[in-house]
């Protein structure tokens, strides 16, 4: 089962890296990471995505809360909350298929971020099925490039992660 992590840690020098060093020494694959600072001045959220049991996720989060820097550590995916990530697609457009490519972005609420004589770059937020939906789409074109943000969360209603 895939599961979500939100790790609030120290803005500092090498907490990056000894958060994906446990996962490394686990035997863990991170999936995808993003990372990026939060409100409070001086603490970073880094979301993971990571597959594994119940079990093994509880004792990853267990060793995740010693480390250095960790100031807490939530399992999203065990709580109602909304996902989502960013994907940039970059398509082969001739003038004469550019409206085909157009409709099915506008069907997929994203935008056209660039265009080029020979290309366009398409922008997308969504589920990682809307993603894989869109590129299967455009495939048919001949995608040149992609490049995904991994899913970022928050959780519902009016709960929040918070550093304490």
């Amino acid at each position: 089962m895939k599961h979500v992590l939100a790790v609030l840690v120290e803005n500092k020098p090498g907490a990056l890296t000894r958060v994906s060093g446990l996962f490394s020494r686990r035997g863990f694959n991170i999936e995808n990471i993003a990372v990026g600072e939060t409100l409070t001045p001086g603490i970073s959220r880094m979301t993971i995505t990571v597959e594994g049991s119940e079990t093994l996720i509880e004792q990853v989060m267990k060793q995740l809360h010693k480390l250095i820097n960790v100031i807490k550590v939530s399992n999203l995916s065990a709580e109602p909350s909304v996902m989502r990530e960013l994907m940039l697609i970059k398509v082969r457009a001739e003038v004469g298929n550019r409206s085909d490519i157009q409709q099915i972005v506008e069907t997929f609420r994203g935008k056209v971020v660039d265009v080029s004589p020979n290309s366009m770059v398409i922008e997308v937020t969504g589920n990682e099925e809307k993603m894989e939906a869109i590129k299967l789409l455009l495939e048919h074109f001949g995608i040149m490039e992609v490049v995904r943000t991994g899913k970022v969360a928050l959780l519902r209603g009016s709960k929040i992660t918070r550093e304490t």
